[in-house]
């Protein structure tokens, strides 16, 4: 999932209208701004700070995200519920999702300080060492595979792995590359619930491919949203996205895959992941959803892009819920379906 959820709120920034789209990356000033040695720490650092420090270093909100739609994946795959499997399911989801989170802000840091939205990370301020930073990533992120690995199942821990891999060795690098960037960070966001799936079940059908189709085409709108009114931040650092390189992309890409969010709806029912009500109760949701990218696809501005992201970060929780008390056999679903 893009690093940039982390965020949730976010100021209009004007855009200049002169050669964004052909500007080139900010030259970065690197020796100016590069984490410091573990003697350049600042001196508040203090045993009791660190919890809140790794907490945003790891991007908690992102990171809760993460482990939250790996729940979801647990909860609507078929068997039997294990409490202590779901917990350690979740927690070496998050442990692995930290690490991922805390490598991308340690190999993004000349460029992180370059934009408003990021330039007070916990590295560009000095707040840690690079040293300690990629402890603390390594650490975290090996035992959360671990765990999983030995205490979930081994296909959970593989899924894990390629996902905390494609963030870190693809979609990072590839953001001051080329658009393609986004595609793999939805591939990213869309993993998680595989994860579940696979925590609970130890193999994967359609019913995970249909959840984690929910969490890749819904990321599209929700970041092309939020990209578009950062496009001047992005621009800066040299970032490589869609709303500065090819607006009209941009647009069009998020109204498309919120009509997909409409299509999946009604094939979660036809592969038996939810009962048929769920896809009639999910229309005056996800048609809110598609009518908010249609007015951000015919104008585009910070008004329609606000709109569209706010009600994206609404849309995902509340269809989550509505595909838990739809699912099949649920004794809460087959009240819905005798309606």
């Amino acid at each position: 999932m893009a690093d940039d959820t982390e965020d949730c709120s976010y100021t209009r920034q004007p855009l200049q209208r002169s050669g964004i789209h052909d500007r080139q990356p900010t030259h970065v000033q690197t020796k100016a701004k590069q984490c410091p040695d573990d003697e350049d720490i600042q001196p508040n650092l203090t045993l009791s700070s660190l919890p809140s420090i790794y907490l945003r270093l790891s991007k908690a909100k992102l990171t809760g995200l993460v482990a939250m739609s790996a729940l979801c994946g647990y909860g609507m795959a078929p068997g039997e519920l294990d409490i202590m499997v779901c917990f350690l399911m979740s927690l070496g989801t998050f442990m692995s999702s930290c690490s991922a989170n805390a490598f991308n802000q340690i190999f993004e840091v000349p460029y992180d300080s370059q934009m408003a939205r990021t330039k007070r990370r916990v590295l560009v301020t000095g707040l840690l060492s690079r040293v300690h930073a990629i402890s603390f990533a390594s650490i975290i992120g090996i035992s959360g595979i671990l765990i999983l690995a030995s205490y979930v199942n081994l296909l959970a821990a593989i899924i894990s792995a390629t996902t905390w891999g494609l963030y870190v060795t693809t979609y990072t690098p590839l953001k001051r590359v080329c658009i393609g960037n986004t595609w793999i960070g939805a591939v990213v966001g869309a993993l998680p619930p595989m994860i579940g799936w696979a925590g609970r079940t130890g193999s994967l059908d359609a019913g995970a491919f249909i959840m984690a189709g929910f969490l890749f085409t819904w990321q599209f709108p929700h970041f092309n949203a939020l990209s578009w009114n950062l496009r001047s931040d992005y621009s800066k650092a040299g970032y490589r996205m869609m709303a500065t390189r090819n607006p009209d992309l941009c647009q069009s890409v998020a109204l498309r895959h919120c009509l997909f969010i409409i299509v999946l709806s009604f094939l979660a029912p036809y592969f038996n992941l939810t009962t048929w009500p769920f896809a009639l109760f999910s229309l005056p949701l996800n048609f809110t959803f598609a009518y908010l990218a249609w007015c951000f696809y015919k104008q585009a501005d910070g008004k329609t892009a606000t709109y569209l992201f706010k009600f994206s970060l609404l849309h995902l929780p509340l269809l989550m819920i509505m595909l838990l008390i739809s699912k099949k056999n649920l004794p809460v679903a087959k009240v819905f379906e005798n309606i």
